[in-house]
């Protein structure tokens, strides 16, 4: 039956039962986030309520706070403030939380922006931040800030030779005989550097023995040859020369110059400034004290910093894209190397070189691949020691918080999501659902709340992307971790060059395609309806951050490094479609307070880990690779009751980084004593992992058949919330629907389960379900991409007393559901059916005759056509009439074939006089391309899924004439493919509307007695 799938249902407003739980306190969860008693007399939607703090029944009306966000795109300071407020209130009036700033235009062409005047950190650009944080603060919305202009994080007040600026280490080399003779200049770098970039400083100077032929242009060499040239230099940096004469003893040498300089990198799509700013060095104190003293000094007036503290929420940095065509370095990064490794990078600068992303020069593989190991793990220590803590503790002092998507080198970013205050992931760039659950699991152990996501961006899909496509997308990242999205993203109203509708950020792209990420905004036909979007993200992401989360099991990674898509093969292919959840946990997190083992779980207040797999480093070819820090930390887990299986042989087995042969031996006996231990298996073998779960006695949460349901655990208190989701793991697949019966766990005895609907805000009793000790099976039906909540409480808690009375346990109707302390079947065909009640006893229960399916063919059709005003922002909307003997799209239509805009149909239904209080229907409107709304005689139905075009009408409908009202709305790509051809004309036309078959299916309900 369909006790607990997102359809609403009964004839009238059902009552709502109230829900009541504990709250983890500190920086697990928010403070009192609880699901709240319901008035004994009032049938609405009950609270989830102390988000708000002023009394909102939260789950019904979600406070700002927990609302989704929008990117806004700026085109620098060159905006009016007045368009700026009333943008403000756009996103307000739609339902949505904040905005965030970002100086972002590489639609317009270079020299159409007034960088001079309007360049970002200019007085216009902080006059322009000024009055979207007071209309922000007066709307009750946030608004964060990007760190720079565009990104990286960039300023104006270096140049690419500051110290402050980011650095490279440039390699310049010749070949040289063996026996001859080399006298001259140092080789300059190979690679012209960047401009602006003037100076160079002279690192050392190495020549090394070729080893043999190169492969795939990268040349092997023998690092028992090397010779320190450096000490021979004479003169400095461009001055300097050097003589030698290469021994006899191999066939060629190389002569390395290692070359230190800026890298002249600036922010994408630049200039945004005058002075042309360039991005920072993101590992080094000089590089991010330039950004903090540009906003102290430029930006941050004593009125800005008040209005931080009331309407802004984050700075945010976007991903760690440092671009350089060679080495990427920081000044005194070899003292630091030492320092943290414990032996000099100088001898093997020649295996770190690169030109343009390829690397030049190899010695063994071992020694190779573990040096380039520590150089990532000493970049990724410093990016964390002299960037991202000091930004945070930075912003933290402003009132603020930091959103970083950290990630883009290889560094540990797991960790850092533990580190920051928001850690932020991108629906575009991510491979799968795994990476999301990577910096899930770092902020889990952390102790953090929030996961973002920079949301639904794709790829050429411009004016073009569906809601459809979107909620499949957040759905299924929802079921990875995520609970705030950030959409990118809404752009300002016009920059120079923009044509309609407006000014967007990515499109046109790169010479005239069509570009990525749209511009949301009332430029949008689709925006009609974007409050009823907006409210269900907020009730999604208000139930996503309540309590704590929880997992199964958690796996090791040597290597914390994300946007990679390689995750947990096991897990992913086999573990989640059976119900298993699971998070990652890297080497940087071991040392996180919460890190610990009580009663046998990992981390028990927060992540409640049950088991952790240790198997190869993934990274580096499947090497059995562990610190020795990290090997003593899990041996001191399994001691502590920790369940763990091995995979793999671990033979041999090896500490990571440059070889070190004695701490590779100090390994050994550690493993043997972990792999000894009777609450450790080893497995061979990825399909044998869930037998050594069961031998471990290490069970699942939820369970149910193998499909593409994934679901998030988070209990706060004695509650227990679960969104499950019919979710894919990537973009690349589209799940099957699903109707199945779900078996979830509960934390309370006596818990009884309710389903919270995000599209209405209506909580309500699930009737029907079964419970065997603290396991309630619920049956869950889902669509492609579409998800559900359901709580389990505790019945004492409930102000109805609902665990006190019978519920059922199947029934051969439809379905089943409570009606005050009734049961009510539903069924859309006459006869008798049979209910089982929780007591034992069978009901029978008898429904009357039932109207048969009523088609609905014709309509009436009037379509708004948006097409261009006289200015590039306005939009004139004519209206075309159509009548339709059948549905079809509009594009089939010649009158409106190239339309886009809102479609208003209309039909008139007409029902039996016998139509009594009893009897219902449910609207089914097969496809719909387009977001909708419907109306039943003049009154508005319950907001719905675009992924579930079916609504149940319940008491709108009555006996005789019915008139049936779908407002459809459809993205702008049809009409722009007329009006812009030369960017969007090689896009095929979109089939918009209402496509049906439309039917209305009777049903009768009845009381069980």
């Amino acid at each position: 039956m369909n006790a607990a799938t997102p359809m609403s249902g009964g004839l009238t407003r059902r009552r709502m039962i109230g829900l009541s739980a504990a709250v983890t306190a500190g920086m697990l969860a928010p403070a009192s986030n609880v699901l709240a008693d319901a008035d004994s007399t009032m049938p609405k939607p009950q609270p989830l309520s102390g988000v708000s703090g002023h009394g909102i029944a939260a789950f019904a009306r979600p406070p700002a706070s927990v609302a989704p966000k929008f990117r806004w795109w700026w085109p620098n300071g060159q905006v009016d403030p007045d368009e700026i407020a009333r943008e403000v209130d756009q996103v307000a009036d739609a339902g949505f939380g904040g905005l965030e700033v970002a100086d972002v235009h590489h639609s317009v062409a270079a020299g159409r922006l007034d960088v001079q005047k309007y360049g970002w950190g200019s007085p216009a650009w902080v006059t322009a931040a000024n009055r979207a944080l007071t209309q922000a603060k007066r709307r009750g919305i946030t608004l964060d800030f990007t760190m720079g202009p565009s990104w990286p994080s960039a300023v104006p007040t270096i140049t690419p030779d500051s110290v402050a600026a980011s650095q490279e280490l440039a390699p310049g080399f010749v070949t040289i005989a063996g026996g001859a003779s080399f006298a001259g200049p140092v080789p300059p770098p190979t690679i012209a550097p960047a401009s602006g970039a003037n100076n160079a400083t002279l690192l050392a100077v190495q020549a090394i023995a070729v080893a043999g032929p190169a492969v795939k242009a990268v040349t092997p060499l023998d690092p028992a040859s090397l010779i320190d040239l450096t000490s021979a230099v004479v003169g400095t940096d461009r001055a300097a020369t050097v003589s030698w004469t290469a021994p006899t003893g191999s066939s060629s040498w190389i002569l390395i110059a290692y070359w230190q300089r800026g890298s002249g990198q600036q922010p994408e799509a630049g200039p945004h400034t005058s002075p042309t700013a360039y991005v920072v060095d993101h590992f080094s104190a000089a590089g991010i004290a330039a950004v903090t003293d540009f906003w102290e000094e430029n930006i941050l007036s004593a009125g800005m910093k008040r209005l931080l503290k009331e309407s802004a929420v984050a700075f945010f940095e976007d991903s760690l894209e440092i671009e350089t065509p060679t080495t990427i370095w920081t000044p005194g990064f070899p003292r630091l190397f030492t320092a943290s490794r414990g032996y000099d990078i100088l001898p093997y600068l020649s295996v770190l070189v690169e030109q343009k992303g390829k690397f030049l020069f190899t010695f063994d593989a071992a020694t190779t691949t573990g040096v380039r190991d520590d150089y990532n793990t000493v970049l990724s220590e410093l990016y964390r020691d002299h960037h991202l803590l000091v930004l945070r503790n930075w912003a933290n002092r402003l009132g603020m918080k930091l959103r970083v998507q950290p990630y883009g080198l290889s560094t540990d970013s797991i960790a850092y999501a533990g580190l920051l205050d928001i850690p932020e992931g991108e629906s575009l760039g991510f491979k799968n659902l795994d990476d999301y659950r990577c910096l899930a699991g770092g902020r889990d152990l952390g102790g953090r709340n929030l996961l973002s996501c920079e949301s639904i961006c794709y790829a050429g899909q411009a004016y073009n992307t569906t809601w459809t496509q979107a909620l499949q997308t957040i759905g299924s990242f929802y079921a990875a971790g995520v609970n705030q999205t950030v959409i990118h993203g809404f752009a300002y109203a016009d920059a120079p060059g923009a044509t309609w509708p407006g000014f967007a950020a990515f499109s046109p792209y790169d010479g005239g395609a069509i570009g990525y990420g749209e511009a949301w905004g009332p430029r949008q036909p689709t925006w009609a309806h974007m409050s009823d979007i907006g409210r269900y993200l907020s009730r999604t992401q208000l139930v996503l951050q309540t309590g704590v989360p929880k997992y199964d099991i958690v796996f090791y990674r040597q290597k914390g490094y994300v946007s990679t898509g390689i995750g947990a093969p096991w897990a992913t292919a086999s573990g989640i479609p059976i119900g298993w959840t699971h998070g990652f946990l890297s080497s940087g997190t071991l040392d996180f307070p919460l890190a610990q083992v009580k009663g046998g779980v990992l981390a028990p207040e927060g992540p409640a880990y049950k088991a952790l797999v240790l198997g190869p480093d993934q990274f580096t070819g499947g090497q059995y690779g562990l610190r020795l820090e990290d090997a003593e930390k899990l041996l001191a887990f399994s001691k502590a009751g920790l369940p763990i299986v091995v995979l793999g042989t671990w033979s041999p087995a090896v500490t990571g980084g440059r070889p070190d042969q004695a701490a590779n031996a100090a390994l050994a006996p550690i493993l043997a004593e972990l792999l000894a231990r009777p609450n450790v298996r080893q497995v061979l073998d990825q399909n044998s992992i869930p037998d050594a779960l069961a031998a471990l006695g290490v069970t699942p949460a939820v369970t149910h058949d193998n499909t593409t349901l994934m679901h998030v655990h988070r209990v706060a208190g004695d509650t227990d919330l679960y969104y499950l989701s019919n979710a894919k793991h990537s973009e690349k697949i589209k799940p099957l629907p699903i109707d199945q019966s779900v078996h979830l766990t509960s934390t309370a005895a006596d818990a009884v389960p309710y389903r919270l609907d995000a599209w209405t805000g209506e909580i309500t009793p699930i009737a029907e379900y079964t419970r065997a000790g603290r396991t309630i099976t619920v049956n869950v039906t889902l669509n492609a991409g579409e998800g559900t909540i359901v709580a389990l409480a505790p019945a004492s808690r409930s102000s109805h007393r609902t665990g006190d009375d019978v519920h059922a346990v199947s029934t051969e109707a439809d379905s089943v559901r409570r009606d005050d302390r009734s049961l009510v079947i539903r069924d859309s065909t006459a006869g008798t059916y049979r209910t089982t009640l929780s007591d034992g006893r069978v009901r029978t229960t008898t429904i009357g005759p039932v109207p048969a399916p009523i088609p609905m063919t014709a309509w009436s059709l009037q379509v708004e056509d948006w097409q261009p005003g006289a200015a590039v922002t306005s939009t004139i909307k004519p209206l075309v009439a159509v009548d339709l003997p059948a549905l079809v799209p509009w594009s089939s239509v010649p009158a409106i074939q190239d339309a886009s805009g809102i479609g208003h149909y209309r039909t008139t239904v007409t029902l039996p006089r016998t139509w009594s209080s009893t009897t219902g229907a449910v609207l089914d409107l097969g496809v719909v391309n387009g977001t909708f709304r419907v109306k039943v005689n003049g009154r508005a139905a319950d907001p719905t899924s675009v992924l579930r075009p079916r609504i149940d009408l319940g008491g709108l409908l009555r006996p005789g004439p019915n008139v049936i009202e779908v407002e459809v709305a459809s993205t702008l790509l049809n009409r722009l493919r007329t009006v812009t051809p030369a960017v969007y004309g090689v896009a095929a036309r979109q089939s918009y509307g209402l496509l049906g078959p439309v039917q209305l299916l009777p049903y009768v309900e009845a009381v069980v007695r």
